[in-house]
């Protein structure tokens, strides 16, 4: 084999597919099999491996498709399902969402032509998807039980030319910055979406399907600090109800199943009508039509989650009739972390929220 730190390199990480290769060659994100050997290329970052975040609609697939007979999560499936999934595709991909999620970890070596401005040393989080990016694991994930998305890991990671990256923070909990970070894409993009509103002389509502979630709770508060008018938060159960009233993220909290077009706009009817924006941050398929009902005409349906089907809402909106914008939220926009954390560090309520889950999580994680 040649010496990887002599040969060419693409900054998008070509020279790490697998498979397929040849003509058929494409990027690491839609490769079936990538190279996640530690020897970094000149321009490649390798990352000691700390903490694995599965997004949420991958662990839930894999939840659910790993039960006990009881009904109960099955962990040990679901581990093993995991480490299946990184030994055979030389990254965490998972193949029915095709998402993967993000980690934390410690720069172990920076290639001499690296962009990314790291040194050996820095506690970094990966602001690239998982499945993307070359990943190996060393520890059979032997601390982790399978029952929540955050997977405590040994192993290692590599970083393109560009990838992105952001050194946690001094002033937060590790895996606090993580879980913020993990979904910093959607305040940016509901922040700049209601700006364009706003520049236009136009106070606009804001609509946020999944209302008490991690990208949910941060679109929230996104909308308000832009300027947005009302907010309105949907949420499917009571107890989620409850972490959002008297927090002030939203005006009114609306409790209706995302899936159920009828339901879902009547909800919103009731509420003070469609809005002008709305963010599906729900992590299960079949939003999409009830999301575009529940969006006035002219306006804008933002997508972030990964169990969006973006054909039915294509077709949805046509054969609805409905004049709408619809974004994908792709997780990047210049800034999106430093923006992320500057709300959690400047609202309580979204700060309690986070790091409400995140006990939750240590409790129920060995």
């Amino acid at each position: 084999m040649n010496d990887v730190r002599t040969t060419p390199s693409s900054p998008v990480g070509l020279h790490r597919v697998l498979e397929p290769a040849g003509e058929r060659i494409t990027l690491p994100q839609a490769a079936q099999r990538l190279d996640a050997t530690p020897q970094v290329w000149p321009d490649e970052v390798r990352i000691a491996v700390e903490t694995l975040n599965l997004d949420a609609a991958s662990y839930r697939q894999l939840a659910e498709a790993h039960r006990t007979p009881a009904g109960e999560v099955d962990g040990e499936a679901v581990r093993a399902a995991v480490l299946d999934i990184v030994a055979t595709r030389g990254k965490m991909q998972n193949p029915v969402t095709g998402s993967g999620g993000m980690l934390i970890g410690t720069v172990e070596e920076v290639g001499p032509d690296s962009p990314l401005g790291l040194v050996p040393g820095d506690q970094v989080a990966t602001l690239v998807s998982l499945s993307l990016t070359p990943l190996a694991l060393t520890d059979g994930l032997a601390r982790w039980d399978g029952r929540s998305e955050r997977v405590p890991a040994e192993g290692h990671a590599i970083l393109f030319g560009r990838s992105i990256a952001a050194k946690l923070p001094a002033d937060l909990d590790p895996e606090l910055a993580l879980m913020v970070m993990d979904v910093c894409g959607a305040p940016a993009l509901v922040a700049r979406v209601v700006r364009e509103y706003t520049d236009r002389g136009q106070i606009p509502s804001v609509l946020v399907l999944g209302g008490a979630g991690k990208s949910g709770s941060l679109s929230l508060a996104a909308a308000a600090d832009a300027g947005a008018g009302r907010r309105v938060a949907v949420v499917p159960f009571e107890a989620e109800a409850d972490l959002l009233r008297g927090t002030g993220l939203a005006d009114e909290v609306v409790i209706a199943d995302a899936r159920s077009p009828l339901g879902l706009s009547g909800a919103v009817e009731a509420a003070g009508g469609p809005a002008d924006i709305t963010v599906v941050c729900v992590d299960v398929p079949g939003c999409e039509q009830p999301a575009i009902l529940s969006t006035a005409q002219g306006g804008t349906v933002i997508f972030f989650s990964m169990a969006t089907n973006f054909a039915a809402a294509a077709l949805g909106a046509e054969g609805l009739a409905a004049d709408v914008r619809m974004l994908v939220g792709n997780g990047y926009v210049p800034g999106h972390a430093d923006y992320a954390l500057s709300l959690l560090r400047g609202n309580a309520a979204v700060r309690a929220l986070f790091e409400g889950r995140l006990a939750h999580e240590q409790t129920v994680t060995p």
